[in-house]
């Protein structure tokens, strides 16, 4: 993390925990405390040289850092441009957010907490958090939506091999949604032994900037890749998967103040934008406050949450992190977005073309590699934020 604490942009928090108009703390008055002693040392304990020198030398020898940057051959013959893979599927877990994850218990650590828990949509975060748990040896709950439970099995059994106990979320439409409500009122019940490990750019002040710093070794990494493989350290495009959007923040983090780099944010728009099956915030969604952050969400006129669809559990989330929700209100980022079966047509492009499964979460920023109107000689860099080996029971199921 070169980022220094100093580091002033207006599409970084500020010192009050907003970006733009969004994100701040809109927390029960019994997780002040807890909320208060992340704000006021996370940035102390995440700088501090011990701190870094063990991050980065678990980032290196455990999760295999850094990961590939991958050119794409057939698939930039394809698309008439020249299209770079950052391979976060090959992390160990299978996914960026064990970058997250490291951090987090890191930080757990110092602060004295002796219990996690997460809250997992794909299931990808919840390894991460169990693997990272049993490394540590701290007992883990991870909840997990019903339906998750369901189409997300081999996960499940993963984070129960690593000792966690996945704990159902049973309200609501029973995922990723629900198991952050889940994951919340755990915390609330118990406020001083427990963190919360966040997996994504969502939640209270300073969750969506502690994620962000932690997966800006992803853009980090880019650059320095980039130098070596093409001169320029800057690309023309950065294309990231956008659900509360980790991976997405972690890709953007360096190039975020360089406006020649087009930001290209993908959401998912599950049956259309408009089926009333969909995930597409941005084009559907309002301001208002979702698990304890101002942003901008799915909702009724009187508030209500309105389920998200997405054939993706990690992308099937009916907000959007502070984060991004300011790229786009300034316009800083493109937000588009990506049907179920345009993300299932990209699954089989990419495996067919570079050999690559991919999660299909990161398949959505593939299915729009058409639409962003690259030039012959630009770069574009997707980042791969998964792979695919826990979807494929859907694509078993869905690509005869």
């Amino acid at each position: 993390m070169a980022q220094s604490t100093n580091f002033k942009s207006k599409y970084q928090v500020n010192e009050q925990g907003y970006y733009g108009q969004f994100g701040g703390a809109y927390i029960p008055e019994m997780l002040h405390p807890n909320i208060e002693e992340l704000q006021q040392k996370y940035l102390e304990i995440i700088y501090d040289e011990a701190f870094q020198h063990e991050f980065h030398a678990l980032l290196k020898d455990y999760v295999g850092r850094p990961t590939p940057l991958y050119f794409a051959k057939r698939l930039s013959e394809k698309f008439n441009t020249q299209i770079y893979l950052k391979r976060e599927d090959l992390c160990h877990t299978g996914a960026h957010k064990v970058n997250n994850t490291i951090g987090q218990i890191l930080l757990a650590k110092r602060l004295g907490k002796t219990r996690i828990i997460a809250e997992t949509g794909a299931g990808q975060h919840g390894v991460a958090t169990a693997t990272v748990c049993a490394l540590m040896n701290l007992p883990c709950v991870v909840y997990m939506g019903e339906v998750d439970i369901q189409r997300q099995a081999p996960n499940v059994k993963r984070m129960q091999m690593l000792g966690a106990e996945v704990r159902p979320a049973t309200s609501g439409s029973k995922t990723l949604k629900d198991a952050t409500n889940e994951a919340m009122r755990d915390w609330i019940a118990n406020p001083t032994d427990t963190h919360y490990i966040i997996g994504s750019v969502v939640g209270p002040h300073p969750f969506p900037d502690m994620v962000a710093r932690f997966q800006s070794v992803i853009s980090e990494e880019m650059k320095q890749q980039l130098k070596e493989k093409t001169g320029n350290e800057n690309p023309n495009y950065v294309v990231a998967c956008v659900g509360g959007g980790s991976n997405a923040a972690g890709a953007f983090y360096h190039f975020l103040d360089n406006e020649a780099v087009q930001l290209v944010a993908v959401e998912a728009a599950g049956h259309g934008v408009h089926s009333g099956m969909s995930a597409a915030t941005t084009q559907l969604g309002r301001i208002g406050v979702l698990h304890s952050s101002k942003t901008l969400f799915m909702q009724t006129e009187d508030g209500q949450v309105i389920e998200p669809h997405s054939i993706s559990a990690g992308l099937d989330y009916p907000g959007i992190g502070p984060i991004h929700a300011n790229l786009f209100d300034t316009q800083r980022a493109t937000f588009l977005s990506a049907t179920d079966t345009e993300a299932l047509q990209a699954v089989q492009l990419l495996a067919r073309t570079e050999g690559i499964i991919p999660a299909l979460e990161s398949a959505h920023a593939i299915a729009v590699l058409d639409r962003i109107g690259a030039k012959p000689t630009d770069v574009v860099v997707v980042n791969l934020s998964g792979r695919g080996d826990k979807d494929l029971d859907t694509y078993i199921r869905e690509l005869q």
